[in-house]
C-alpha cells in the first residue's frame, strides 16, 4: 500500500512539476533550469513581465504566460548572455545564474503580437514534425507572440467539407494542393499543385495541428485560424450550381472560383466550413480571410456585400471573433471592409518596413486613410521565397515603428507582427522587431546592437562589434524608399545569360551597398572566429557572413567574365569562368558544415514524413520543385515562379546552380572557336533534378570556423 501510495505521490509531483507551460519550456532549454527560476503571474492591465531576485534564484513576473516566457528570453539575453534562437534553441545554463540586483520591469500596450505568412507554412514549415514545431512554439512564446496564424490541417476540414457536398475523392484531390503548395491554395490562387495527397497526409495532419493548438493554448497564445473567404472549387458552378465569379489566372494557374455572396448557399457553405473547422480543432477568436490576394479578378462581385457576407459568417461561427487580413497590394478592398464593424478587424500592414499602407504619405502603396476604424499591425516581411541572404532596414525599421505608433493612426495600432514568407534567416531582424513592443522610448540601431551581440555570443569583442556595425551600416542598411523583395539574391543561384542580375522575377533588386564592405566584414569575423571557436551563434553567423561575401565575390567575378567575353578575351573569358564555378563548389563546401544550409534537411524531413517508398518520394518530389522549378513549364517559365524560392544551399549548389552556369559558360565558349551558342531550354535542364531521388546529407560536415577561415582566404580582396 505504501508503495502505491509513493507512486501515486510520484505522479502527482510530475503533474504539479510540468502544470506550467513555462516548466516544460525551461526544461526543453536546459534540463534542471525550472529549480533555477521562481516564477509568478500576477494580475495586470497591461502585459508586462519584471525581473527580480529571490535569494540565489532569478524572478520572473507577468501578467500571462507569454509575457513570463519573454521575461525569461529578456534575462537570458541581457544577464546571462544566452540567445535562443532558430539556431540553437537549447543552452547550458550556470550553476547558480547571475543575479538581477535590481528589479526591472517592461510593459507595453500593444497586445497583439502576429507570427506568419501564409507562405510561411509551405516555404520553411511544408514538412515539419511535433518536435520542430514544439520548438517553434516555444520560440514564438520566448519573443512574445501571443497570435500566429495556424493553417496546418485545414486541408482536412475542406476535405470533409467538399465530401458532404458531395464530391468524389478525384475531385476533391483535384482542388486540394500539396504540402509544398498549400499557402497559394489556401490565398485562392491555384487548384490542386502538387497533389494529390494520400489519406496518411490528412491524417497526420489532423493530429499534429491538434497538437500544435493544444500547446499554444497552454502558453495562452491565441491561434488564428482559416475562415471562410468565399473559395469554392473551379467547377463549382456545373457541379454545384452555385453563382460564381472567375478571379483570372494566378502566374499560369487557374484561381479556384468565388462564390458570390448573393448565392444562398453562401450562408450555407460557409456553415459547414465553420462546423468541420470548430468539430476538429475547436473556436478561436481569430480567423484569417484573404479573398482576391495578389490581383484576383474582382469583376462582377460586390465587394461591399462580399465583405459582409465573409464576416456575417465569421460572427455567426463566433460572436467574438475578429477578421484577421493581410494588407498586401489592393488588399484588403476598401470596399469589402469600410463598412464592417470597429473591432470586428486587424488588418497585418504586411510590408510596413518598405510599403507601408497604415497612412504614410511616403509609401508607394499609400492609403490616405489608412484602415479606418479598424485596428491594425505594424509587420516586418523581410524574407521572400524563403531564399538566403543577409537583408534589412535595421535603423529605418525602429524608426518607421514610432512613426507609426506616434502618428494620428497609432490609436488603432495594436501591435507587430513577423510575416515573412520563409524564416530560420537573419535573425538578428526578427529580435530587433519582437523588442519594439517592450520599449518603450525611442533608441539607436548602435545602442541595440551592441547589447545584441553580448547577448548573441555571450561576450563583447571589438572586432566582431566593428563587423557587425559595418554590415549595419550597408547590406543592413536598405534605403527607406527601396521595395525590393528581401535580400540582394545570389546570382550563384540565377539563371544564367548576359544580363544576369536577380535570381527571382520580382525582387526589384539595386545596388545599395558595395559589396566590398561585406567581403571586410566577413574578414573581421574570421579574424575574430579562433575566440569564438565552440559557440554556435557565432559559427552559424560566421558561416552565414562568410557565405554573403563569397555571393559577393560570385557577383564581381560575373562582371569579369562578361567584360572579357565582350572584350573577345578567350583566355581572360576562360580564367573567369573557371574561377566562378570554383566560387559555387566553394559556397557549397562552407554550406555544408552547418545542417541550416543543407538541402539534404529539406529533403530528409520531406521524406520522413512517408510511411511507404511511393510516399516519401512524393513528398520529396514536393520539397525539389517547390525550391526550383517551383510549378510546371507554363508556371515556371511563363508564369515567372521559376527560382522564386532558391536557396543557396549546400548540395543544390554543387548538382543544381553548377550545372546550369557550367552549362551555359561552356556554351558560351563555342564563340571563341567560331561557332554559334545554342540557346538553353533551362527547364528542360532544371526539371531531372526535381524527379530524381538520391541522397544528401542532412548533417555538418567538416568545422566551420576551419572551412570558412580558409574559403576567406581565396576570396578576401588585395
Amino acid at each position: 500500500m505504501k508503495k502505491i501510495l509513493c507512486l501515486i505521490s510520484l505522479f502527482l509531483l510530475g503533474v504539479t512539476l510540468y502544470a506550467s507551460p513555462i516548466t516544460g519550456l525551461l526544461e526543453r532549454i536546459d534540463k534542471g533550469a525550472s529549480r533555477k527560476f521562481v516564477i509568478e503571474r500576477l494580475k495586470g492591465e497591461k502585459d508586462f513581465f519584471e525581473l527580480d531576485q529571490k535569494g540565489n534564484k532569478v524572478v520572473v513576473r507577468g501578467n500571462n504566460y507569454v509575457s513570463i516566457a519573454t521575461g525569461i528570453n529578456w534575462y537570458l539575453k541581457y544577464y546571462a548572455g544566452i540567445n535562443l534562437s532558430w539556431n540553437g534553441m537549447q543552452a547550458d545554463l550556470p550553476e547558480v545564474l547571475p543575479p538581477v540586483l535590481k528589479k526591472e520591469r517592461h510593459e507595453t500596450d500593444l497586445k497583439l503580437r502576429y507570427d506568419f505568412n501564409y507562405c510561411t507554412f509551405s516555404y520553411s514549415m511544408a514538412f515539419w514534425d511535433w518536435k520542430r514545431w514544439e520548438q517553434e512554439i516555444d520560440w514564438m512564446a520566448l519573443h512574445g507572440i501571443n497570435l500566429p496564424l495556424a493553417m496546418v490541417g485545414t486541408d482536412v476540414v475542406w476535405k470533409n467539407v467538399l465530401e458532404e457536398l458531395g464530391y468524389t475523392r478525384e475531385e476533391i484531390n483535384a482542388f486540394i494542393a500539396g504540402p509544398g503548395f498549400q499557402a497559394w491554395w489556401l490565398m485562392n490562387n491555384l487548384e490542386g499543385w502538387g497533389g494529390p495527397n494520400p489519406d496518411s497526409w490528412y491524417e497526420r495532419q489532423e493530429e499534429l495541428q491538434k497538437r500544435i493548438l493544444k500547446r499554444m493554448r497552454e502558453y495562452g497564445i491565441e491561434p488564428v485560424l482559416p475562415g471562410y473567404s468565399g473559395m469554392v472549387p473551379h467547377n463549382a458552378k456545373d457541379r454545384l450550381g452555385l453563382n460564381v465569379a472567375d478571379p483570372g489566372r494566378w502566374n499560369g494557374y487557374p484561381r479556384p472560383a468565388f462564390l458570390q455572396p448573393t448565392d444562398p448557399q453562401f450562408e450555407r457553405i460557409a456553415a459547414l466550413y465553420y462546423r468541420e473547422m470548430t468539430r476538429l480543432y475547436g473556436k478561436v477568436s481569430y480567423y484569417s480571410m484573404d479573398p482576391f490576394h495578389e490581383g484576383g479578378n474582382t469583376s462582377g462581385v460586390d465587394l461591399e456585400a462580399a465583405g459582409k457576407a465573409i464576416w456575417k459568417a465569421m460572427k455567426q461561427a463566433n460572436p467574438r471573433a475578429a477578421w484577421v487580413v493581410q494588407a498586401w497590394g489592393a488588399n484588403p478592398r476598401p470596399q469589402m471592409i469600410r463598412n464592417l464593424p470597429a473591432g470586428d478587424m486587424v488588418v497585418l500592414d504586411l510590408f510596413s518596413e518598405s510599403r507601408p499602407q497604415w497612412g504614410d504619405p511616403a509609401s508607394s502603396w499609400y492609403r490616405k486613410e489608412g484602415f479606418g476604424q479598424h485596428d491594425w499591425l505594424f509587420c516586418m516581411l523581410l524574407n521572400y521565397g524563403g531564399n538566403v541572404g543577409l537583408h534589412g532596414k535595421m535603423a529605418h525599421l525602429i524608426e518607421e515603428f514610432y512613426k507609426a505608433k506616434d502618428s494620428s493612426f497609432g490609436k488603432t495600432l495594436k501591435g507587430v507582427g513577423m510575416t515573412m514568407e520563409g524564416i530560420e534567416n537573419n535573425p538578428v531582424m526578427y529580435e530587433l522587431l519582437c523588442e519594439l513592443p517592450w520599449r518603450e522610448q525611442r533608441f539607436s540601431k548602435d545602442e541595440w546592437l551592441e547589447g545584441y551581440l553580448k547577448a548573441r555570443y555571450g561576450k563583447s569583442d571589438s572586432q566582431v562589434s566593428q563587423a557587425w556595425m559595418l554590415l549595419s551600416n550597408t547590406i543592413y542598411n536598405c534605403p527607406a524608399a527601396s521595395t525590393q523583395q528581401g535580400t540582394h539574391e545570389s546570382i550563384l543561384c540565377a539563371r544564367p545569360s548576359w544580363k544576369a542580375y536577380q535570381v527571382s522575377s520580382w525582387s526589384e533588386m539595386s545596388d545599395y551597398y558595395d559589396p566590398a564592405d561585406v567581403i571586410r566584414a566577413a574578414g573581421m569575423m574570421v579574424d575574430a572566429a579562433e575566440r569564438f571557436r565552440g559557440n554556435n551563434n557565432f559559427e552559424y553567423d560566421l558561416v552565414d557572413i562568410v557565405r554573403q561575401a563569397v555571393a559577393e565575390k560570385g557577383r564581381l567575378m560575373y562582371r569579369v567574365l562578361v567584360d572579357a567575353y565582350k572584350a573577345g578575351d578567350r583566355e581572360l573569358f576562360k580564367l573567369s569562368s573557371d574561377r566562378f564555378l570554383r566560387l559555387i563548389l566553394m559556397q557549397d563546401r562552407l554550406l555544408a558544415t552547418r545542417s541550416e544550409f543543407k538541402v539534404g534537411r529539406w529533403l530528409e524531413s520531406a521524406r520522413n514524413l512517408g510511411s511507404t517508398e511511393e510516399e516519401k518520394d512524393w513528398y520529396e518530389w514536393n520539397a525539389r520543385v517547390q525550391i526550383t522549378t517551383w510549378g510546371n513549364r507554363v508556371a515556371a517559365d511563363d508564369g515567372g515562379l521559376h527560382d522564386y524560392a532558391h536557396r543557396e544551399w549546400n548540395g543544390l549548389l554543387r548538382d543544381f546552380y553548377y550545372l546550369r552556369w557550367k552549362t551555359w559558360l561552356d556554351e558560351q565558349l563555342k564563340s571563341f572557336e567560331g561557332g554559334q551558342p545554342k540557346a538553353i531550354d533551362f527547364y528542360a535542364l532544371e526539371e531531372p533534378w526535381t524527379l530524381k531521388h538520391n541522397s544528401y546529407a542532412s548533417e555538418a560536415e567538416g568545422n566551420p570556423v576551419d572551412i570558412a577561415c580558409e574559403i576567406y582566404r581565396e576570396i578576401k580582396l588585395p
